[in-house]
């Protein structure tokens, strides 16, 4: 297959965003708080608890 750059531009989608709040440390602090704030630090850590776990056993 012979691609030239030109077929190549013909067929590149170009992807745009519109950002609506540029505070990305902003976003990315509230988005922890949420995280700590609705429990599911404690699913993260409970589950990761009890995977190890369970791979322990698995292994033998």
């Amino acid at each position: 297959m012979d691609f030239s750059i030109y077929d190549v531009i013909n067929h590149t989608v170009i992807l745009a965003q519109v950002i609506e709040d540029p505070d990305i440390i902003g976003q990315m602090s509230d988005a922890w708080k949420n995280f700590v704030e609705t429990g599911q630090i404690w699913a993260l850590l409970i589950g990761m608890f009890f995977g190890y776990t369970f791979a322990n056993f698995t292994r033998f």
